[in-house]
């Protein structure tokens, strides 16, 4: 086989089965076991005190096993979408692909099982022998009637959740699509007449939850690969089908379609013609979910039907019906409140969860990673994309809230509003971290003026401040062009309506402004011809400008251009004797928790005083997101050990810092490796002023400072919040380009609480 994985679809599939390991799994170790002590508590004889409590307690598998979140992916291979049955083993790839969604989008572990059980019953057996290992049971590609078996009988001998995803995933998925698909056309379930292709286990499944959201069931007509499935049929019944049988002589599905609102496909390619979408009732519902030809393509149903509003199982085209939107999520609720199965209660939850969140305004995060396609809320945009970050929480929370409601969670959850916001903090890095600043904003309400209004990324996140905070955003861009990029977002604000925007081509305070700068600058060198053109090209200045006026209470800017020549012009008109910048203050979550960096951009070579302003700067900060300051005074020179500028500098940073009392914890001057490691430490300097690793890192200057900075976002995966820019009284913070929507937010927040607040 090729290594060039650019030659076709196939060759790059197979590359990445393959490559650099085979398969697409692991088993890693989640404890520590590098000597006789770890070994003599992870098996023999510790292992015997996790195993009696257990024994005593089988609740407790829970606290002392993985098995409260772990999942097992369980199939035959009688029915692999697509390719049919291929067996056991042709499936393990497919299931393994499997574990690894769990894994990505819920962190649930996840372990394939692929059974060579072609009778229900002996594969039910099999199935419910494995409940002392998993917290619940993902069924998968298996053949109907017999799957409709195995998860009865699994259901109902097992005490923990067990879900044909093939069935039940898919209905929830459609259950939101046609949800909002109803709300775009203007119907309810109670009204229309459905029209589906496919009596299979997912056909089946979704009919159900049709008529669980309202459908009544004497408007569901069936057809499958024989015809319409009616009263007195013979031919290919089963229980399943049968329920959906209706009294009539109609036969095909040309008959039937006559006045349908919604066809749902989940069939083959070509089954649904032209002229049956003519046939039609006015803005028909086109479900064609067969893959990877669906039943009709979109371009052939709008040829009939220009206001057709169709979904289908591909990633190419609107509406993806795609059960990864549901499957992560229904069991990470389920499992993390102990539910011992996943009722139809838990499954409408997560129809309305999924449906709700379409109709939000999209997440920035989706809308970064679907680049290019319009994720506005409409009949192109039914359901969310799969890497929206906020189904975690929306969805999870949804159903944890259900099976607490319907009585089958045995661990109920306190605070819903915590564990969603737990969930989301698992999904956005900095949601935790961020908490308290949150919180502190909410209390006031601070006006923000944003330089950049007509960056996206800016639209995106004020749209957020509005929707998170109390905060006041307030945009300095041209309004049309706000208003084109807002629509093209996706989003429903828009300028002068639901924020402020200030127009520097024409704002009735432009001659105020202008003004008010050449006061500020008229002996540095400002003429009034310059301080006009300023005042209509340099937004930053603009923004200054405000903050000085008192129109904002903060300025935000940097989303594009040097970060030095934005804080000329900060410094320029709201620096005072008393505010000055001290250092820029960056903020990298890792695996290893929160670790706070200074000074990033401000002093290139800082003087011991300006260095013992950014510690005590940096210090406070700190504090500010609930984290107690270990600062460590890094340098190439470790407690007196060399004669170097940097180690000269530290130490007399060190003895200016000294001179006075200080209420949080500070050493140096010492390697990084020193600062972040407590055993070195204690090795080579054992009267260290504090225990544990530092958690904020101030250096000598500013190529050490961002090259960590910068080294620790783009080689170990952490995400960086600011930079903060300390000692301007949190009138004015200066990002990077690098800067993402929730960048912006963060640091929303962060000017968004009065300095008082955090002193």
């Amino acid at each position: 086989m090729t290594t060039d994985t650019g030659d076709s679809l196939r060759d790059e599939a197979l590359y990445y089965h393959e490559f650099p390991r085979p398969g697409k799994l692991e088993i890693r170790a989640t404890k520590p076991l590098a000597n006789g002590r770890d070994l003599a508590r992870a098996y023999s004889p510790g292992v015997a005190e996790a195993c009696t409590e257990i024994a005593a307690d089988p609740t407790a598998a829970r606290r002392y096993t993985a098995r409260g979140n772990l999942v097992a992916v369980v199939t035959n291979g009688s029915a692999v979408l697509g390719l049919g049955n291929i067996g056991p083993l042709a499936s393990k790839p497919v299931m393994e692909g499997k574990a690894v969604l769990f894994k990505k989008f819920a962190n649930i572990d996840c372990f394939d099982i692929e059974l060579d059980a072609t009778d229900p019953e002996r594969m039910a057996d099999i199935v419910c022998a494995l409940e002392p290992s998993f917290g619940a049971i993902n069924l998968e590609d298996i053949k109907a009637p017999d799957c409709f078996i195995v998860e009865q009988i699994c259901r109902e001998r097992m005490n923990i959740p067990v879900f044909h995803d093939d069935q039940h995933g898919t209905a929830i998925v459609v259950g939101a699509a046609a949800t909002n698909a109803l709300r775009v056309a203007g119907k309810n379930f109670e009204d229309i007449r459905i029209v589906s292709t496919g009596g299979g286990a997912a056909g089946i499944a979704c009919l159900n939850m049709l008529v669980k959201l309202g459908v009544k069931r004497e408007n569901i007509w069936l057809c499958d690969i024989h015809g319409l499935v009616y009263e007195g049929r013979e031919v290919d019944m089963n229980p399943q089908k049968a329920a959906f049988a209706q009294p009539s002589d109609k036969r095909t599905l040309d008959d039937v379609i006559e006045g349908a609102d919604l066809f749902l496909g989940l069939s083959g390619p070509g089954v649904l013609k032209p002229e049956m979408v003519a046939k039609m009732t006015a803005r028909p519902i086109i479900f064609a979910l067969a893959n990877p030809r669906p039943e009709i393509m979109p371009t052939d149903a709008r040829a009939v039907a220009p206001d057709a509003i169709i979904a289908t199982g591909r990633s190419d085209f609107p509406n993806q019906v795609n059960n990864v939107l549901c499957f992560p999520f229904i069991f990470r609720g389920a499992l993390d409140v102990g539910a011992t199965e996943i009722n139809d209660a838990m499954q409408i939850g997560c129809v309305e969860g999924i449906a709700a969140l379409a109709r939000a305004t999209t997440s920035a995060e989706a809308a970064a990673a679907y680049q290019g396609e319009q994720l506005t809320f409409g009949a192109d945009y039914l359901i969310p994309k799969p890497f929206d970050p906020r189904l975690m929480g929306v969805v999870a929370s949804a159903v944890a809230r259900a099976a607490m409601e319907s009585g089958v969670a045995e661990r109920p959850i306190d605070d819903l509003v915590k564990y969603k916001a737990d969930l989301d903090g698992s999904v956005f890095k900095s949601a935790l971290i961020m908490r308290p600043v949150f919180q502190a904003a909410a209390k006031s309400s601070r006006r923000i003026v944003f330089a950049e209004g007509e960056d996206e990324r800016v639209l995106r996140a004020a749209n957020a401040v509005m929707e998170e905070t109390t905060e006041t955003p307030i945009l300095i861009g041209r309004p049309d062009v706000i208003a084109t990029r807002c629509e093209r977002a996706g989003l429903a604000i828009r300028p002068d309506t639901d924020f402020e925007v200030v127009n520097p081509e024409n704002d009735p305070r432009y001659r105020d402004y202008w003004e008010t700068y050449l006061g500020l600058r008229e002996r540095h060198g400002v003429t009034p011809d310059l301080a006009r053109a300023i005042m209509r090209t340099n937004t930053t200045a603009i923004g200054a400008i405000m903050v000085h006026r008192e129109e904002a209470d903060s300025m935000i800017c940097g989303t594009f251009g040097q970060y030095l020549w934005h804080l000329n012009y900060v410094t320029q008109i709201l620096g005072t004797d008393t505010l000055h910048p001290v250092g820029a203050l960056s903020l990298v979550i890792g695996e290893g928790g929160p670790l706070f960096i200074a000074d990033t951009h401000v002093n290139a070579e800082p003087t011991p005083q300006q260095l013992a302003d950014a510690v005590i700067g940096c210090a406070r900060h700190m504090r500010r997101f609930g984290v107690e300051p270990a600062i460590a005074l890094c340098s190439s020179s470790e407690f007196g050990n060399l004669d170097t500028r940097s180690g000269r500098t530290m130490r007399a940073a060190l003895a200016i810092l000294d001179s006075a009392p200080r209420d949080f914890a500070y050493e140096g001057e010492m390697n990084v490796d020193t600062a972040l490691t407590p055993a070195l430490r204690e090795r080579v300097f054992p009267h260290s002023r504090f225990s544990g690793a530092a958690n904020g890192l101030v250096f000598a200057n500013s190529d050490a400072a961002s090259a960590v900075r910068n080294t620790l976002k783009a080689r170990a995966g952490g995400l960086e919040v600011g930079p903060i820019l300390m000692g301007m009284g949190n009138r004015a913070h200066i990002t990077t380009p690098g800067v993402t929507a929730r960048g912006l937010l963060n640091i929303a927040a962060i000017a968004g609480t009065p300095v008082a607040e955090y002193g």
